[in-house]
């Protein structure tokens, strides 16, 4: 996958977590869980697009960081959203699939950064 389709990936992760966002109960409960989980959904996409920016390798291993705990952050929002029962099934258990796949790629790509940054000491 390259970057342009990341960038896609993310953004179109972002607004199905904001209509996902909408679909929450309308209470204390769904309130809390829908801002948290709006702030880092949404946060994924745009901070890839920060690090995709970045002007130094150390700049991108930090903003890439950023993005791989915004994307956790989405799957433990999700899975609260998963045990509390809230918004749609199919479409919940698509983006906590999602985030999961997104941490996993981002995680890997932290990972691999710091690997060559060692190896190359």
């Amino acid at each position: 996958m390259n970057q342009n389709e990341l960038k896609a990936r993310t953004k179109q992760f972002a607004i199905r977590i904001i209509n996902f966002c909408d679909s929450l109960p309308h209470n204390r409960k769904g309130w809390t869980i829908g801002d948290q989980l709006t702030r880092c959904g949404t946060s994924v996409g745009a901070n890839y697009r920060a690090a995709c920016r970045a002007k130094t390798s150390p700049e991108f291993l930090h903003k890439i960081g950023v993005v791989e705990e915004e994307a956790d952050e989405s799957v433990f929002f999700l899975e609260m959203c998963e045990e509390c029962d809230f918004g749609e099934s199919t479409e919940r258990k698509f983006l906590l699939k999602e985030a999961n796949e997104l941490t996993a790629i981002f995680t890997a790509t932290s990972k691999s950064l710091e690997n060559k940054k060692y190896s190359n000491a």
